[in-house]
């Protein structure tokens, strides 16, 4: 069996320990051997890492890449980063499963935030099967989403579903674990998930069985923040363990929040209750233009949106009172749209253009763009940032959208890890004077490591250690750092030096060099 030795490195393991000077022993898809440099013999190949931390490849802990083996071309957004994992299927999204009776109706929901994508499949199961022939870039961990189970059972109704519809729920629940998710998610600010009961979840929860994970997008990120981190503690007691998704205080009159927000949290673990949670090292968020909408005029497929949104437009102007509710238009940036107008242009910008208000610029767009638009939106504080950082329990997700739209995506679907390192981290091994680094870099590099895998029950991963599988970034320190921004964010870092999958070179002197060398894994029983 092949075999190489890294040399030359400085080791960040993925514990949290000080770093050290190591030396690396790969043999086939495994670590081998770590020990102090000279002790292990120059007998076989060796790979100069001279100048570079390395560490376990990166989980991204919150990815919308569900798509991502279907599309043509590999995507690369994450593994340029030094992701080698990817846990997807977050808040309430996933690609299965898709019923008979209200298979049109995902369809539909799915082109506001995916690339068009033919579905072949009905089970999450059969899901799973068709990806694994496509093959993945990185290895993925599959959520389940509570979203695109109550659409299989209910369709976009506002409607509670029934107790028929909560068996057929609770069954492809069961069938999607059985095929090796890793867990449920849920989205509780979208539709139809937003019009969906607690008790509704909690029947959900029941059969994960008391050791599933409930990774959620809760149900209010700003004024009812504190409310909607109660209901998730609720349902993930019933799971097994909650995870919280992109902890945020969304909204000038929230900031401020998050400390409270980490004491909820802290108590609930000091009664005995397993909960983490993640974010993204960014004070802006994205996600569909349709989410600045009431959520009474989400109800149903996408033609009934885009009726209410033609027919009733003055009633909804009256309703909003002229106004964007709670949103400042110079806030909100054009991500992508079906047609790509618009992108890289605020509200306000577009409505100036126009010579509209911007409430009337936000309705022509999602209705000419059928609601195929995202958006970026700016609601976050960087004190309320630093703070959940501070957190040991706080690892990173990018929160990306998924790949293969174009436009002009939140930047954090290319430069997430790397601003960690660079913006968020205190320096390893340098002095960086004047920025905001609440982590030191082994510390960073745990909540990007050990902690995900630990947290989603990722097997043999996190850690570089003797019989752990070889997923490894090397990166220089002195230089890593993101590169794109809001209004040009098609950009790959720099400073991801080299990325291991397995024992593979898949990225070589900060080249993707090519090949799906990723795998869909299992969750760790």
């Amino acid at each position: 069996m092949d075999s190489t030795l890294l040399t030359g490195a400085t080791l960040a393991d993925g514990t949290g320990r000080p770093l050290r000077p190591a030396e690396v022993l790969l043999t086939g898809d495994r670590i081998t051997a770590v020990e102090d440099p000279g002790v292990l013999p120059r007998d076989r190949p060796v790979r100069d890492l001279n100048g570079l931390v390395l560490a376990p490849g990166f989980i991204d802990t919150h990815s919308h890449a569900d798509n991502a083996p279907l599309l043509p071309d590999d995507d690369t957004t994450k593994v340029r980063q030094g992701v080698t994992t990817e846990v997807v299927g977050n808040c309430g999204f996933s690609l299965a499963p898709r019923s008979r009776d209200h298979g049109s109706e995902l369809d539909a929901f799915t082109r506001r935030l995916f690339p068009p994508i033919e579905f072949t499949w009905s089970t999450f199961g059969e899901l799973t099967a068709a990806l694994d022939d496509a093959g993945y870039v990185t290895h993925h961990c599959p959520l389940v989403g509570h979203g695109t189970l109550r659409i299989a059972a209910t369709g976009m109704t506002d409607a509670a579903p029934d107790e028929h519809d909560l068996r057929r729920m609770r069954h492809a629940l069961e069938e999607a674990m059985h095929a090796g998710a890793f867990g449920l998610s849920s989205g509780l600010v979208y539709p139809p998930a937003v019009f969906s009961e607690t008790a509704e979840l909690l029947l959900l929860a029941e059969v994960l069985g008391g050791h599933g994970l409930y990774a959620t997008h809760m149900r209010d990120e700003g004024a009812g923040l504190f409310d909607a981190l109660d209901e998730a503690l609720r349902i993930g007691a019933v799971a097994g363990r909650t995870h919280v998704s992109h902890l945020k205080a969304a909204g000038d009159a929230n900031w401020g929040k998050i400390p409270r927000a980490l004491a909820l949290l802290r108590g609930a673990r000091e009664r005995g209750a397993a909960v983490t949670q993640d974010v993204y090292p960014y004070t802006a968020s994205s996600t569909m233009l349709t989410s600045t909408l009431p959520s009474a005029y989400l109800a149903g497929g996408t033609q009934d949106v885009l009726h209410r949104l033609r027919d009733h437009r003055e009633r909804l102007t009256e309703i909003l009172g002229g106004e964007l509710p709670g949103k400042d238009p110079d806030r909100i940036l054009i991500a992508g749209t079906a047609s790509h107008r618009h992108e890289g242009q605020t509200l306000q910008e577009i409505a100036r253009a126009t010579d509209s208000r911007p409430i009337d610029a936000l309705l022509d767009i999602l209705i000419a763009e059928e609601l195929q638009a995202t958006m970026v939106l700016f609601s976050m504080h960087e004190d309320d940032l630093l703070t959940a950082l501070g957190d040991e329990n706080t690892m990173i997700g990018s929160d990306g959208l998924p790949p293969g739209t174009g436009g002009k995506p939140h930047p954090r679907l290319f430069g997430t890890f790397p601003r960690m390192l660079s913006r968020y981290t205190q320096a390893g091994l340098h002095e960086q004077p004047g920025t905001a680094a609440p982590l030191d870099l082994p510390e960073a590099v745990r909540r990007m490591t050990s902690l995900p895998a630990a947290t989603f029950r990722i097997p043999d991963r996190g850690v570089v250690a003797p019989g752990h599988i070889a997923d490894l970034v090397a990166f220089d320190p002195e230089n890593v750092t993101d590169v794109g921004d809001y209004r040009d964010p098609v950009h790959s870092p720099l400073g991801i030096d080299w990325v291991c999958l397995a024992g593979r070179t898949v990225v070589h002197h900060g080249q993707y060099i090519g090949g799906r060398h990723g795998k869909r894994l299992q969750p760790a029983q």
